[in-house]
């Protein structure tokens, strides 16, 4: 065990003291939710200004179709070609056409002059009040007042709520996306972590430093102090990451949402405000209410999370599933010369925790299929599968045969790519094949 410490301190020593390893700690979670924070800001930043000159020969649109603080209108009688000829002299930036048979369905769509491309989201304004009126005008002509279909329009929520086996309910957030990106960060993690001991024993092999290491310690135990070393440091990390991340995510939500609750609370204000008068809010009305307003109910529902509980059950899982999957690069290390010789051998570790990933997938539109609930028992994509699940609630029974059957089906690895290990780190010169190391198993 002494020798086995040695092994596991050196290898955390030699990694902490790595700049790279450090730099990449504080900056990951830095660069990601700098990302988040830009792309929170370019949604909640002023829209650029137009001004817009509508030329509506049809008639229908003329002091119906309204701008807002960002969108100004102007109504003109010109013909179209006259308006567009002159349109780079003036201080228009588009030209709106209405064709005179809209209608009637004929030919010649409506059309959007500009000088600078002015944006989806201005498209979409547009777009979306002209599809308004033209509904409203079919539903007139035919004597149905648009007003009693707008106020026949109602919200629906729903909420989540699992009933457990003794017929308790307990409210659930449903957040299945998060819980997709769990499921992607431990394929993540697994798979880099994983690569950094497969290339440590590698290198080691090739520059034959481990000639010099087995005459002192077993080749087991350089196996078992690696993995358990790089786990160490993948822990250290992980935990590092994920505090910063959180910090810096509450520090976001008190930038960027700091009055998402002022407008929450003022829109089920004027929500109970109808039920007693017996009116409905406006169509118009609810448009006005902005991306804060999804933004504060997305993070509401992150917040409903078990924090404790998804953070427990990663750290298991990336212990667990690290070090299945590290024996295994490990045995893989031992036997190569090169890293080209190791493809061979390296795809069909990647195939099962790509066909994790894709289950994981599958869990955001169907969390309880079967394919779902075996890929969380399956050792080789149950930490992936099981992450993703996570969030939306597991019985507690899957969770503990889960990682019963992945913690046995670690020590058999383990036991195995020991194996492995001990016969090909000392070999040299000859191409290993599947069968070849289908033999060293069974040498004793």
């Amino acid at each position: 065990m002494k020798k086995i410490r040695l092994i596991i301190a050196r290898e955390v020593k030699s990694k902490l003291a790595n700049k790279t390893f450090i730099i990449m700690s504080i900056l990951a979670p830095i660069l990601i939710n700098g990302f988040l924070g830009i792309m929170i800001k370019m949604s909640q930043s002023e829209k650029t200004e137009q001004n817009v000159l509508v030329i509506d020969d049809s008639k229908l649109f003329r002091d119906k179709l309204v701008g807002n603080d960002f969108v100004s209108l102007s109504y003109s009688n010109a013909k179209l070609e006259d308006a567009v000829a002159s349109f780079t002299k003036k201080n228009y930036t588009c030209v709106l056409w209405i064709s005179p048979n809209l209608i009637e369905g004929g030919a010649g769509a409506t059309k959007l002059f500009y000088k600078k491309s002015p944006g989806l989201a201005f498209q979409t304004f547009i777009k979306d009040q002209m599809e308004r009126i033209v509904y409203e005008n079919k539903l007139k002509a035919n004597n149905i007042d648009p007003a009693i279909i707008s106020n026949s329009k109602q919200n629906i929520k729903v909420i989540m709520e699992r009933v457990d086996e003794k017929g308790n309910t307990e409210e659930q957030s449903d957040i299945r996306l998060f819980g997709f990106v769990m499921g992607a960060l431990m394929f993540i993690f697994i798979l880099l972590y994983g690569m950094m001991v497969f290339r440590s024993v590698m290198e080691e092999k090739t520059s034959r430093i481990v000639e010099v290491i087995v005459s002192s310690v077993r080749p087991f135990e350089l196996m078992l102090g690696k993995i358990v070393g790089v786990a160490i440091v993948g822990t250290i990390q992980f935990l590092i990451m994920g505090l910063l991340t959180f910090l810096l995510s509450a520090l976001l939500s008190t930038i960027f949402l700091k009055d998402a609750k002022t407008q929450l609370d003022s829109f089920n204000a004027q929500q109970e405000l109808v039920k007693k008068n017996g009116t409905n809010i406006n169509l118009d009305q609810l448009e006005k209410f902005d991306d804060k307003l999804k933004l504060f109910d997305m993070l509401t529902k992150i917040q409903q999370i078990n924090f404790v509980e998804v953070f427990v059950c990663f750290i298991l899982y990336f212990i667990f599933g690290y070090l299945f999957y590290s024996s295994i690069m490990a045995a893989i290390g031992s036997a190569v010369d090169s890293e080209a010789d190791s493809q061979q051998f390296i795809t069909p570790v990647m195939i099962p925790l790509m066909v994790g990933y894709f289950i994981a997938i599958k869990t955001i539109m169907d969390p309880d299929s079967s394919a779902v609930f075996w890929g969380s028992l399956i050792p080789f994509t149950s930490p992936i599968v099981m992450m993703s699940r996570i969030t939306n609630g597991v019985p507690f029974w899957e969770l503990l045969l889960s990682l019963s059957i992945l913690f046995v089906s670690f020590i058999f690895m383990t036991w195995m790519a020991g194996k492995i290990y001990r016969t090909g780190i000392l070999m040299y010169g000859k191409k290993t094949s599947w069968r070849e190391i289908g033999k060293w198993l069974f040498y004793k």
